[in-house]
């Protein structure tokens, strides 16, 4: 019989709440206004799953030229507009933590986004108090993913071997992560990253969250 995991470690966007649909339309705009004429798909291709400070920089070598300050407040602002309008958690994620709840089976996210900003978004989409006190962020390491630093730090915080861990994710920034932190991988394809690109050697794909409580053992 499947052994359910000791703990389970979410990403935040595009596996827990929808942020990602509304973000890269933004960004593409954006980055098209500073001369850097790109797709929804090489948005979603370069930077889903990274930290905002990786994307600076690569979006800076791109440019050849530092990001002016008015550009992040104006993306901040962006993405907070859009993001009270219309967030969501991701469909079918809260049976889901139901289901590990009802297992006994703990629960934490940790994700490249800092503490702030997933205190806003879990709390309009009325997640935050299912984590609190149990989300990791970038702010808590130095190197973020494809590094296994963060994964390592949740699950050192919550007391549980990382072999008896499973990672929820939909990058394959974030897979890498979980798969060199020793983790079982789950790669979520129901968002916008790519199949293709989710197909990492070691992960298990599903495409629907209503798949994960079977895949877990529950």
């Amino acid at each position: 019989m499947l052994q359910p995991p000791g703990l389970v470690i979410f990403d935040c966007d595009g596996v827990l709440i929808d942020t990602e649909r509304l973000a890269v339309p933004i960004d593409v705009e954006i980055l098209g206004r500073l001369g850097w004429q790109i797709t929804e798909a090489e948005v979603v291709e370069r930077f889903l799953g990274r930290s905002e400070a990786d994307c600076t920089r690569e979006i800076e070598a791109h440019l050849g030229r530092p990001l002016p300050a008015a550009v992040s407040f104006e993306v901040d602002q962006r993405y907070r507009e859009a993001f009270e309008r219309e967030l969501e958690p991701v469909r079918g994620v809260l049976d889901v933590l139901d289901a590990l709840q009802g297992g006994h089976v703990p629960a934490c996210v940790a994700s490249s986004g800092t503490i702030e900003k997933m205190r806003f978004t879990l709390a309009l989409t009325g997640l935050f108090d299912r984590f609190e006190g149990r989300i990791f962020s970038i702010d808590d390491v130095t190197r973020g993913k494809p590094a296994p630093d963060l994964f390592l730090h949740a699950a050192s915080s919550m007391g549980v071997d990382p072999e008896l861990c499973a990672v929820v994710e939909d990058s394959p920034y974030g897979l890498e992560a979980a798969l060199v932190a020793g983790m079982q991988a789950y790669a979520y394809a129901g968002g916008l990253t790519p199949l293709h690109r989710l197909q990492v050697p070691g992960a298990v794909v599903f495409h629907r969250m209503d798949e994960l409580p079977a895949l877990f053992g529950l």
